[in-house]
């Protein structure tokens, strides 16, 4: 039996939104971007959303509309993958990283003892689709000593008048919070809609946009829109058509719109998206039943007073008392049965990149300490309980052969 860890779900409904799209002759920006925008505004009940060709672009534009520049600084979690940090430097800023809490999203303690005059946003991850503490981050950043901090340097950051609070909601597409949505706690949710999240365009994100009221969150659509299209006035599907030729370049932009081909694939699985999160619900709740018997399994965080909804975007495992040795053992087991598992993520501390810069990851302990346990299990909604079941024996057979030497 071969368990691949993370196959898109392509069904026949999804190919026949494709091939509409194919057959229009119009693929790239055009109507299925648009329906897809504003049925993800709909289902996440933000008041605007934008489609475009990455996360990671779509948190550049974001930053780069809030005006971030060199000097400034955007506190992000060490424990993430390494597009968060990217985002900020791309921008020219500097990520400030801090710890993870026991649920493996931001510690906000720590997030306040970062935040200095330079702080312009907080960018914390809803890593494996876990909502994030919104409520302690909004009390944060409207404490008056906080706002005193804020130091704006441009109209929109004196129209905000204090730090700007945008989600890396890459895996949280579902999730909610005392009953709401991720992007009705934050000011900006960015989206993923990669091959290997629960929504997939193949390649893509989405820009969702909560501002407050002192913002127009509609004029700001069409300022995105703009920008995500190298800052021309018209799309191509308003250019096409006949006699409307005619557009001007007014702001510099990027080129990071998301063509209709891609959206058909995202709107179709859109349309049957509480499908796919119950069936992806039912994978999680059976690793569950079976590996809370075994005490050396430390189960992903589930809140006792169920105020928090997961997405089921990952299965993020822990083994109690491995090395990390041990742990790349335990995947490699797995893999000769032909199981692909992941570990989400290397703390970017870690990685070289950074490691040249300056992050060492003796600060950031709680975020090694998960890393050298976890392995991230398949979950998707395609799982037979036959194949969880597999998957779910044979890691007991690994545990059992690395930890025993059998």
């Amino acid at each position: 039996m071969k368990i691949p860890f993370s196959p898109p779900y392509i069904d026949d409904d999804v190919i026949r939104e494709v091939t509409d799209s194919l057959r229009s002759g119009w693929i790239t920006t055009g109507p299925k971007v648009k329906a897809l925008e504003e049925e993800i505004a709909d289902f996440i009940c933000c008041p605007q959303a934008i489609a475009v060709n990455s996360w990671t672009s779509g948190a550049i534009l974001s930053l780069k509309w809030f005006g971030l520049k060199a000097g400034d600084e955007v506190i992000v979690p060490a424990y993430t993958y390494c597009a968060t940090a990217m985002a900020v430097m791309d921008c020219g800023a500097t990520p400030v990283m801090v710890d993870i809490n026991e649920d493996l999203t931001i510690d906000v303690e720590e997030v306040e003892r970062a935040i200095t005059n330079k702080t312009k946003a907080i960018l914390p991850v809803d890593l494996a689709g876990q909502p994030c503490d919104y409520n302690k981050l909004r009390q944060i950043i409207n404490k008056p000593e906080i706002q005193k901090l804020f130091n704006p340097e441009n109209e929109i950051q004196k129209t905000l008048n204090r730090i700007l609070l945008i989600s890396d909601s890459a895996h949280s597409i579902g999730a909610k919070a005392n009953g709401k949505n991720v992007a009705e706690l934050v000011d900006i949710a960015v989206l993923s809609l990669h091959a290997v999240k629960n929504i997939t365009s193949a390649e893509g994100g989405v820009i969702c946009l909560n501002l407050p009221k002192q913002f127009n969150n509609e004029s700001l659509k069409k300022w995105f829109k703009m920008m995500s299209l190298n800052g021309q006035t018209k799309d191509a599907f308003t250019k096409s058509q006949a006699g409307s030729w005619r557009y001007d370049i007014v702001e510099q932009g990027m080129k990071i719109n998301m063509p209709d081909v891609n959206a058909a694939i995202a709107l179709s699985q859109l349309q049957k998206y509480n499908y796919l999160l119950q069936e992806r619900k039912r994978v999680y709740d059976r690793y569950r039943s079976f590996l809370q018997k075994y005490d050396w399994s430390i189960l992903p965080y589930q809140n006792k007073d169920n105020t928090k909804q997961a997405s089921y975007h990952l299965f993020p495992l822990r083994i109690k008392g491995i090395s990390e040795k041990q742990r790349n053992e335990i995947i490699n087991f797995m893999a000769e049965k032909e199981i692909a598992t992941n570990v989400h993520y290397i703390p970017m501390p870690l990685l070289t990149l950074f490691k040249n810069k300056g992050y060492d990851i003796n600060n950031y302990p709680k975020s090694f300490a998960v890393y050298k346990q976890e392995i991230s299990l398949p979950l998707y909604p395609q799982l037979t309980n036959e194949e969880i079941d597999f998957v779910l024996e044979n890691l007991v057979l690994a545990y059992e052969s690395v930890i025993n030497k059998l």
